[in-house]
């Protein structure tokens, strides 16, 4: 043995002596582990590093590039939301005004709390139940009440992709399905449709061809065959995706990732093209100052960044829980952040161009309807011809000419004026009938596109992918933590998962199947992922310490985050998140919940309170999505669960299995390793171990075999996989 060894100074001295498990392990014989009976965690006379490295290939799964892993979580960030409930709610908040509050709230909640998750999951290598107990164990329920967060999501979720698939086959044929209300006949009378003429032939296709919507959620009307159909390729399209992990969902990321940005691109390009595009665009970024100080608009750009990140849904852990520790998550924070804010931009001047295009075609359409009223009046002299400025041309009529037409009508005839039934075809009213539903507004405005079949393709292919990725992302957030904690097999595990969502599913695609989806989407997975992101931010900053957090993040990258991070994280961050969950309580209270509903008699939507029934399910759905956090920390607080700390891997090389060694005394081999007692949580970073003394044993110490206890060389990672 070396004379300078640790152990040579500590045979000839009484004073303690600390070294680390791995300088021990290093004065080991070399062996040949391929040869042995049993490895635990590694090589012998290898550094500590290598050791790791090895164990990390060997046992977990890693992503193939740097590029599949940023295009994956680009793919789960990027989703249906950006391209249509980012500018609805940049239309529906103030256009510009709201990029004030999303942007603020991006860089003093999204980013941090997107750069934490990423950081956590990349060092411990575990899904969000595994990173979270292991951080701190009695808030362990963060992990578990993620998951069902992200069941509640990808039920409805897909559903979304599947009326995108009905679309994009109805697509298939011109002129486009919507473009034209149905004609009903009978015998020799063709009527069209009441419904239709009612409304548009947009909104006729929508609610009753793909939907066959009922008046209410208490109307179920059983279930649309059509939906059902698609709903059912959905969720095939999904488990092919996702049935062996990252191996085969790392792969279809490459297309899925991409191709949304080369359709955006083109429709980019088609739209400034298009007439009325400037208008839809200058509309959006025309801001609203006093929507600015509104704390609704707040906590709506709140959600959406949640949304838009992924944060708390455990997607984001577990892809970079496939990561090696030394990747820069640092920068990875960024770029996906910066990414997924372009993404909206982009997408939202898309679809202001494109409405643009058609404001302006429908407000041309409402100054001909309107015309032919005013000529009809001055026919049957109802109007005087005086009431005309003389340059006005009905043959060539423009909208300005209209409008001032219309207010001197309006001046003149001020009492008899609402009899008259003249719209003032402004075209401010036409961009302002908003962009809720892609399947509504976008759609109709396609009609008006030459080659409008290759473009409805195109957009709703687009939405398939986009929807994938971010199903992709959503699945990764069930099946990983769950894999990772209790072992099942992956692919029967996932298929299990795939085929029991369909069923559920089935509840989506009743007649009354979209409202459930507001439910879902509006309510039972928003408190519940605000409060997972909140504890997330507490567990690491107030719990396990940010300057300890902070200084394993430097181990780990090889330099230091910026002190930015550091205040975001204790003080900003939770304050911010706090003050936004107390306003949503507050909303609900004030406002009852409820949805939009469409009433067949009436062609029109009507918001209605969710009834008795609906509400109880709801506060049962928010309820079982954050039950796990207190259960899970009542358990653990008073003894009646393990915290895991006392359990010991041990990794057979040859028959690639893990088996748990659980419930070991406290002056056994786990004692000895990690020199704690069972009770404390572990580090998620390396640390020097105590040495135990010159007049103390190791109970692994066998000092008839110079190979160790087994027979074979052995070394105690130091890795969260060793200690989980």
């Amino acid at each position: 043995m070396p004379k300078n060894s640790k152990v040579t100074q500590r045979e000839h001295s009484n004073e303690h002596v600390t070294e680390s498990v791995a300088d021990l392990l290093a004065l080991e014989e070399p062996v040949d582990y391929k040869q042995s009976v049993l490895n635990v965690a590694g090589e012998t006379g290898g550094k500590q590093k290598v050791a790791e490295e090895e164990l990390d290939t060997e046992d977990r799964p890693a992503w193939n590039s740097k590029l599949q892993y940023i295009l994956a979580q680009i793919g789960f960030s990027v989703g249906l939301g950006n391209i249509w409930r980012f500018p609805y709610l940049c239309q529906k908040n103030g256009g510009g005004a709201y990029l004030v509050p999303y942007l603020v709230l991006l860089i003093i909640i999204g980013i941090p709390l997107f750069f934490l998750e990423l950081a956590v999951g990349q060092r411990i290598r575990r899904g969000s139940i595994g990173v979270w107990h292991y951080v701190c164990p009695r808030l362990g329920g963060i992990g578990f009440s993620s998951c069902i967060v992200c069941l509640f999501v990808g039920l409805y979720y897909n559903v979304i992709i599947g009326w995108s698939v009905f679309y994009f086959f109805k697509s298939f044929q011109y002129p486009l399905p919507w473009s034209e209300c149905p004609v009903i006949r009978n015998g020799t009378v063709a009527v069209v449709e009441p419904e239709c003429e009612k409304s548009s032939a947009t909104t006729y296709f929508w609610y009753r061809e793909a939907l066959d919507i009922s008046n209410s959620i208490s109307e179920s009307g059983g279930l649309n065959w059509k939906m059902t159909l698609c709903l059912l390729v959905a969720w095939s399209i999904v488990g092919m995706a996702v049935v062996k992990g990252i191996q085969s969902s790392g792969k279809v990321m490459y297309f899925s990732s991409l191709f949304p940005y080369v359709v955006l691109a083109c429709f980019l390009v088609r739209g400034l093209l298009l007439r009325g595009a400037v208008d839809g665009i200058l509309h959006m970024f025309t801001p609203k100052l006093d929507k600015m100080l509104d704390p609704q608009v707040w906590r709506e750009a709140a959600t959406q960044v949640f949304f838009a990140l992924g944060l708390g849904f455990g997607g984001v852990i577990a892809f970079s829980s496939y990561n090696k520790q030394d990747n820069n998550c640092h920068f990875d924070a960024a770029l996906v952040s910066f990414i997924n804010f372009f993404t909206s931009v982009l997408a939202t001047l898309v679809v202001f161009a494109v409405l643009g295009f058609k404001a302006n075609i429908m407000n041309e359409k409402c100054v001909v309807e309107n015309a032919e009223k005013i000529l009809g009046y001055l026919n049957s002299n109802v109007l005087s011809r005086d009431l005309i400025p003389p340059h006005v041309n009905f043959s060539h009529l423009t909208t300005k000419d209209y409008s001032e037409m219309y207010s001197v009508i309006m001046t003149v005839k001020e009492k008899q004026f609402p009899a008259l039934g003249l719209d003032p075809c402004l075209l401010e009213d036409e961009l302002d009938k908003g962009t809720g539903l892609a399947f509504i507004a976008f759609t109709e405005a396609m009609t008006h596109f030459p080659a409008s079949p290759f473009w409805s393709v195109m957009f709703f292919l687009m939405l398939i992918n986009l929807g994938l990725g971010s199903m992709i992302g959503t699945m990764a957030g069930i099946t990983t933590p769950i894999i990772d904690t209790f072992k099942v097999p992956k692919e029967m595990f996932t298929v299990g998962c795939c085929v029991f969502a369909f069923f559920v599913g089935l509840l989506f695609v009743q007649r009354s199947g979209n409202y459930f989806v507001t439910m879902f989407d509006d309510y039972s997975a928003t408190l519940p992922l605000t409060v997972i992101v909140i504890l997330e931010n507490i567990a690491v900053a107030w719990i396990y310490g940010t300057k300890k957090f902070m200084q394993e993040l430097t181990e780990m990258l090889g330099f230091q985050p910026y002190r930015f991070y550091f205040y975001m994280w204790k003080f900003v961050s939770p304050l911010c998140m706090a003050v936004l969950t107390t306003a949503s309580i507050i909303q609900l209270g004030v406002s009852p919940p409820g949805y939009s509903a469409w009433i067949k008699e009436e062609a029109a939507e009507r918001y209605l309170y969710f009834p008795n029934w609906a509400m109880a399910l709801l506060i049962t759905l928010i309820a079982v999505a954050t039950l796990p956090i207190p259960v899970v920390f009542i358990l653990r607080h008073f003894h009646l669960l393990s915290d895991g700390s006392n359990t010991l891997s041990v990794s057979y090389k040859k028959g690639r299995m893990m088996k748990d060694i659980s419930n070991l005394e406290e002056n056994d081999e786990t004692r000895f390793i990690l020199s704690k007692v069972p009770s404390e949580a572990p580090s998620p970073m390396p640390t020097h171990r105590s040495y135990l003394g010159p007049g103390s044993t190791s109970p692994l110490d066998n000092s008839n075999n110079p190979n160790g206890r087994y027979g074979s060389g052995y070394l105690l990672a130091s890795t969260p996989e060793s200690e989980l």
